[in-house]
């Protein structure tokens, strides 16, 4: 008999068969059947489908009726399934799909019975039924009625310490110390288990143990993935998880504000942070890519991430076409990925009171800097007054009057510009490697010799700006390749540029001294590749360039060869041009009819008040020449340093949504390709599903509320599941990630969907779901397998004994910490570097990544906290099947191997972990007897057999023969302590 056979069977009523078209005959045709006879009208063969009632019961290319109800022998279906002629049979000889003979039957069957056909079991919201058993468990009643149906017995309570040591490696991922086990052991109330049950759900180290789990889904690393795989700053975002957690923040609060917190009224830092769910997405930085590109794979990543965390769907088979088995349309993919595509993804820096605080002491201290100034110009107050004098002087000959312009048309390739107040114009938005600004300006000014473009740092832009290169170049920076100047679509001849870049120190030094040489010097030096002078050449690989950071100011002035008359109008055309996407984030344009114009260095504000002689900004003019004096140069550096670093929260990556006046949009691309846009589509969800409230925006934040809706038959189901899989091996459903027509079915329906239910009416809360499975006779049972069990139930799918699996990567090496006794206690903060061979980051990948081991309690941290590099995970994380972040992970696969044998007994970290155990025990314990059971009992909880205690001490008695003592002879007996199967097991 066949898998897919017995777990019919299993699901059968025991009263005899009766053909159910969801349990039986779905999982048939969605197996053997959909592939060429399903949703997708591109790949549908024949003109037959056969998951839509009316479709199948009507004729099929060939004019025969393909399902006739009540009539099997007159259907082409089961005509051609019992075929024996290989141009006839289906599935065809070709596609490798061999129908069994008992679904053979199960649709000759179905159809007898009148091919009756129902909605698919997932996508009709759950109903709670009446419990089998009044007053029972509910769990049990719906475990214990199926077990009594199929002529079995649930087995035992497991003993004391097992089940101890199962309930802590449950809710806290670590196992108990011999301590804390005793305590329960002895504990004779009737309710010692219920209240360790709740001081385990009240534990910090409970969040820190499913955020683990969590962070799974969310493809979590301290990486961006692919070449470069740089580090990021996302460690925010995994200790909100643990927070969220240990709160009990009820699940659809922790959901919706980690898809569209920040659309939330009033969005609080913590709403912020927890957006970065979606920015866990990896990030290419090579320099050859189109980052639009893998921006559009980062939201494919986006929709599949979805679809397995809540919705229980294989979204990510329709990026190319329709499903070719569950009801998902091609075009509900792309409706799906436009409800999630409209948003900006900056890095968000945290605010505190620390920081407030710091931010406060910061500007005093700056004011405190700048009113020490004229009291440190050497030679006092006589020589600060005449070298001043000499400054106003030489740089009133310099300064020009500008006049800023405001554009009336501004059109780019891709970015988004927006008018400040201020005259400054505010970029946004997506860029690409080639962007081009075109801006047309009128004014009533004639005679304009000279054009200014003022470039300045603004906190919306990467790295404060005042660029928007936000990947493989200079973070904030920008360059300018080209820049032209146009009246009535024909080239206005600009004759020379400079821009402040060049040279400052022999600038400031000139106009200290009084004399404007600086134009002659400038022209003395030869060209550099990155100036303003640079954007005349009409070479793209040469242009004016600006690095970005906090207070970044430079401005670049352009010379026409004639003066200009703007109120003919005036086009200026900026060309943005790299390896790399490089455009301009903030900038302003401004004039003069000066005919000696220059790019000063000045501040806009002191140009003009030199220029215009204005006496009221005195003190702002002496602060200026203070601060640039070359006498004063070290003394004014403190000053100039505190500016520029200015104290900020920790860094994290969030979501933010784009403005209404710049939406992005979305299109259908045919069969997934990035360079075949199609047809827009508008946002929306897949068409089988209840719709979205239509009083609401087709946004982020409905789409999360829309996940929790009452009607939505999936999220609560898929959710339960995946809990229920963490406690016992396997999900209720086999496929946590999968609901669809070719999932198995629910191993128990009714009990599914009672608990999703009730997860709604208890408020989604998490923490009550686990207590409610934790505390039933099912999960308490033993583990003890019997002949009875292996011959009726080998999977332990009726659950008639309590689950045995291996432990997760995190829980083995966090268990052997704290059986050694030094496992850090302390919560959160960036990503730490516990023992591993250096090998794991210096070989094999992009560049020479140095693997610097922690020191401190930072040693021995808990697993979640371990630095993630995607490219080169953990090594022991990765030999135990730990995922490496770089795609969602609904269910970790469970291997066994030498390796992981090797692993227990050599790595750094065991060998660490089991000479710190000898340390204590030697301390604790005197008699070699007592030595050997407090090392059994803090790697396994329970104390040893008689049998066990015999091996230890022989081997003990081996290690002693071969001339090891002391704390080298104990750290071995625990090192093999540590690598007994039952310390890396689920009891």
């Amino acid at each position: 008999m066949t898998r897919h056979a017995l777990l019919i069977c299993l699901a059968l009523p025991a009263a005899g068969f009766a053909v159910d078209f969801n349990r039986d005959v779905r999982p048939v045709l969605a197996q053997h059947c959909f592939k060429c006879h399903g949703m997708d009208d591109q790949g549908r063969k024949g003109k037959l489908r056969l998951d839509l009632r009316d479709s199948a019961i009507g004729k099929g290319k060939s004019g025969e009726l393909a399902v006739v109800p009540g009539k099997p022998d007159a259907s082409e279906v089961i005509k051609r399934v019992f075929s024996t002629d290989e141009d006839e049979v289906m599935p065809p000889p070709h596609t490798k799909s061999v129908l069994p003979e008992s679904a053979k039957n199960i649709l000759k069957l179905w159809i007898a019975e009148g091919a009756p056909y129902e909605a698919h079991w997932a996508y009709v919201p759950p109903k709670q039924a009446a419990l089998p058993v009044a007053g029972m468990h509910p769990i049990d009643a719906f475990i214990q009625d199926r077990l009594k149906k199929e002529g079995l017995q649930p087995s035992a309570e497991a003993d004391r310490y097992t089940l101890v040591r199962r309930v802590y490696l449950d809710l806290l991922g670590l196992p108990p110390t011999p301590a804390e086990a005793d305590a329960f052991v002895n504990d004779k109330a009737p309710d010692a288990y219920d209240k360790l049950v709740d001081s385990l759900l009240a534990s910090k180290q409970y969040g820190e143990r499913w955020a683990r789990r969590w962070l799974d889904l969310a493809r979590y690393a301290d990486t961006n993935g692919f070449e470069k795989d740089r580090p990021r700053q996302i460690w925010p975002y995994r200790d909100w998880v643990v927070r969220a957690l240990n709160a009990d923040m009820p699940f659809d609060q922790f959901s919706i504000k980690q898809i569209a917190g920040d659309m939330l009224p009033k969005p609080t830092p913590e709403d912020l942070i927890a957006t970065g769910f979606h920015r866990n997405t990896m990030l290419n930085e090579e320099g050859g890519i189109d980052p639009n590109e893998y921006r559009f794979y980062a939201m494919v990543d986006r929709v599949s991430v979805t679809g397995t965390t809540w919705m229980g769907l294989t979204m990510n088979c329709c990026q190319c076409h329709t499903h070719k088995y569950d009801p998902i349309l091609h075009t509900d993919y792309y409706r799906t990925m436009a409800l999630l595509n409209n948003a900006s993804e900056p890095t968000y820096f945290i605010p505190t009171p620390e920081v407030a605080a710091q931010q406060k002491a910061q500007v005093a201290k700056i004011a405190k800097l700048e009113a020490e100034l004229p009291a440190k110009f050497p030679g006092g107050k006589a020589a600060m007054e005449s070298r001043f004098a000499g400054w106003m002087e030489g740089e009133s000959h310099r300064a020009s009057k500008w006049e800023v312009i405001r554009p009336t048309k501004m059109a780019t390739t891709m970015p988004h510009l927006e008018q400040q107040a201020d005259g400054f114009i505010l970029g946004s938005g997506d860029i690409s490697k080639s962007d081009v600004y075109d801006l047309s300006f009128k004014a009533p000014i004639k005679g304009v010799r000279a054009l200014r473009i003022e470039v300045t740092s603004h906190s919306s832009l990467p790295n404060d700006g005042p660029g928007l290169t936000n990947y493989e170049g200079p973070l904030g920076g920008f360059f300018m390749s080209e820049f032209q100047a146009l009246q009535n679509s024909k080239r206005v001849k600009i004759a020379r540029a400079e821009d402040t870049n060049e040279d400052e120190d022999d600038r400031i030094s000139d106009s200290a001294a009084g004399a404007p040489k600086a134009k002659a010097k400038a022209a003395a030096k030869p060209k550099k590749k990155n100036n303003a002078a640079a954007t005349l050449d009409g070479e793209m690989s040469s242009g004016w360039q600006v690095l970005g950071g906090y207070g970044v100011q430079h401005a670049a002035v352009f010379h026409f060869d004639q003066p200009v008359d703007l109120t003919n109008g005036l086009d200026l055309k900026m060309l943005f041009e790299k390896h790399f996407a490089c455009p301009l984030g903030h900038f302003r344009i401004s004039v003069t009819t000066s005919d000696h114009a220059e790019a000063t260095g000045l501040p806009a504000e002191v140009e003009e008040a030199l220029a215009t002689g204005d006496k009221s900004k005195h003190d702002m003019l002496l602060r200026s020449f203070l601060e640039t004096a070359p006498e004063m140069e070290k003394t004014a550096k403190p000053l100039l340093i505190a500016r520029k670093t200015p104290p900020r929260g920790q860094a994290t990556l969030v979501m933010e949504e784009r403005p209404a006046n710049n939406p992005r949009i979305t299109h259908r691309y045919h069969r997934g390709e990035y360079l075949q846009p199609k047809e827009e589509v508008t946002p929306g969800v897949p068409a089988f599903l209840p719709a979205l409230p239509k009083d609401a925006p087709a946004n982020r934040l409905t789409f999360a509320k829309w996940l929790f809706a009452p009607d939505n038959p999936l999220t609560a189901r898929v959710t339960v599941n995946r809990q229920w899989q963490a406690f016992f091996g396997r999900g209720i459903v086999k496929s946590l990630e999968d609901f669809g027509y070719q999932s198995d079915p629910p191993s128990h329906p009714e009990l599914l969907d009672w608990l999703a239910v009730d997860l709604v009416k208890q408020g989604w809360s998490m923490k009550k779901l686990h207590r409610l499975i934790v505390t039933s006779a099912t999960y308490k049972q033993s583990s003890r397998i019997t002949p009875e069990h292996a011959q009726k139930d080998p999977e332990n799918i009726l659950l008639a004994r309590g689950a045995r699996f291996r432990l997760d990567a995190e829980v083995i090496r966090d268990s052997a910490l704290k059986a050694a006794g030094v496992l850090s206690p302390k919560m959160g903060g960036p990503g730490v570097y516990p023992p591993q061979p250096a090998s794991v980051t210096s070989e094999g990948t992009y560049g020479k990544v140095e693997w610097k081991t922690s020191e401190g309690e930072d040693h021995y941290r808990r697993s979640l906290y371990t630095f993630t590099k995607r490219t080169a995970p953990f090594a022991m994380a990765t030999t135990f099947d730990a995922p490496t972040g770089e795609s969602c992970l609904a269910k970790r696969e469970v291997s066994n191997s030498p390796l992981q044998a090797l692993t227990l007994l050599n790595d750094q970290m065991f060998v660490e972990a089991a000479q710190a155990m000898a340390k204590q025990v030697m301390a604790e314990s005197q008699s070699d007897e007592e030595r050997l059971q407090n090392i059994f009992r803090r790697v396994a909880t329970r104390p040893a057999a008689p049998d066990e205690l015999s091996m230890l001490k022989a081997f003990l008695q081996k290690q002693r023969e071969r001339k090891i003592e002391g704390e080298a002879l104990w750290a071995d007996v625990s090192r093999a302590a540590l690598n007994l199967d039952e310390a890396i097991t689920h009891p």
